[in-house]
């Protein structure tokens, strides 16, 4: 039997960093998304692998551990980019509310959908699976709209933002809904109720969330030394397993973290103040910021690479897979033109076109336990989804990038150093 050894592995992962790096030069050039490209050399990585009669590798376990660790990744680099001021509230509400309702109207869609064509699915399981399908892709979007106007930019990263944490949080949720209605015999006690046990999760998750956040900056405004920042990621995925762990909601842990950061003179009030030093508070938040850029650059690359190694192309092919997938993506885009023309008006273009799905959807629909999944429903929908989406999202991006005429970046990996980043290493250097 063929093994892979340690030297090989090491290099095939500089190498797809590498590679990684002119994907995102192509896509500036070309504006196809690094997305893509990295999916696609995961299946030229899985067909190699076939030709070197290699045995099938599982590679689960691996997607699962990048996959939180991405999650945690982009949830953080999404929240410290959320500026929580007056001027701001207008377009915070309006992003929550397209985000929540247009999530709602998608899942049901997407779940009759899943209901009606695929065999032997209950209305539950059905929207157990439509969620992942329904949720927008914050690490596709936030780095693809940096050419947008400032409002449309912000509103992009507010609507991806939310729509992660409430999707994340509504899949849970109806799994404690399958778990309370199939409660399981050899249980101790019984399974709560999916209402109260939503509602302590979410109370408790935010009071750990503001208790920990406090705690963790009050310590690392005093720590200059070491790996202080890959100590303090380390704590907050730590605080995400744990919590994951007792049923909470551990990405309001992360989310909270990173608008305490970004607001931190808002959140200092009173006799918090004594607390706030703005000076250590500001490195601490510029280092986040690049720290959170880097590390979701390196998770996103082998996520997607893997995922491409691991997936079944012939799928694609399959007039079934087709035929759903088509369903699924009418739906989408008629629900967003929906609710973006009644909350914006007429200025609805090209945030239309921007609704890709992403780590996310991979992420929970192989967090589906195997006791509830339906193995007619083929992993490709996934896939084509993905893809389409994607593609569509570009096209959108190049339209809107010619008729204002103006140079257009589309680079759902990795964003390029502002200029203040810039000026952060320089001053850094001794």
């Amino acid at each position: 039997m063929a093994v892979i050894g340690s030297y090989p592995l090491i290099i095939a992962g500089c190498l797809i960093i590498l590679l990684s790096f002119i994907f995102t030069k192509i896509a500036n050039k070309t504006n196809v998304p690094a997305v893509l490209m990295l999916i696609g050399l995961g299946v030229f990585i899985q067909y190699g692998l076939k030709l070197m009669k290699i045995p099938e590798i599982d590679f689960f376990p691996i997607l699962e551990v990048i996959g939180i660790i991405g999650l945690i990744m982009i949830v953080l680099e999404a929240a410290l980019e959320l500026e929580l001021k007056k001027e701001k509230i207008k377009i915070i509400l309006k992003s929550l509310l397209i985000a929540a309702l247009g999530l709602g109207l998608s899942l049901l869609a997407a779940a009759g959908i899943i209901f009606y064509l695929i065999p032997e699915m209950d209305w539950y399981t059905a929207m157990l699976y439509a969620t992942p399908l329904s949720i927008l892709s914050s690490a596709i979007i936030i780095p693809s709209v940096g050419n947008l106007s400032e409002e449309k930019k912000e509103f992009h990263v507010y609507e991806s933002t939310f729509s992660d944490i409430i999707g994340i949080m509504f899949f849970y949720f109806v799994l404690n809904v399958i778990e309370f209605q199939n409660p399981d015999p050899a249980a101790i006690s019984e399974v709560m109720h999916p209402m109260i046990s939503f509602g302590i999760s979410i109370s408790v998750s935010v009071l750990v969330a503001f208790a920990a956040s406090y705690m963790l900056l009050y310590i690392f405004q005093f720590i200059n030394e070491g790996a202080r920042l890959f100590l303090l990621i380390s704590l907050l995925v730590l605080l995400y397993a744990v919590g994951k762990m007792l049923h909470l909601s551990p990405l309001i842990i992360i989310l909270v973290f990173g608008v305490i950061v970004q607001n931190n003179e808002l959140f200092y009030q009173g006799f918090l103040r004594r607390y706030f030093h703005k000076k250590k508070f500001e490195i601490l938040k510029r280092e986040l910021h690049v720290i959170t850029m880097e590390s979701a650059f390196v998770v996103r690359t082998f996520f997607f690479v893997i995922f491409g190694a691991s997936i079944l192309m012939s799928s694609l092919f399959s007039l079934k897979v087709l035929g759903v997938s088509l369903l699924l993506l009418i739906s989408i885009y008629a629900i967003r033109w929906l609710f973006l023309r009644a909350f914006m008006g007429f200025d609805i273009f090209p945030q239309l076109w921007i609704a890709p799905r992403g780590l996310i959807t991979v992420l929970l629909y192989y967090a589906i336990p195997q006791k509830y999944s339906n193995e007619f429903f083929d992993s490709g929908i996934l896939l084509f989804i993905i893809i389409a989406t994607s593609l569509v999202m570009t096209w959108g991006l190049i339209r809107s990038a010619k008729v204002q005429d103006i140079p257009l970046i589309v680079n759902p990996i990795i964003e390029e150093e502002t200029l203040d980043e810039k000026e952060f290493y320089h001053d850094s250097i001794p």
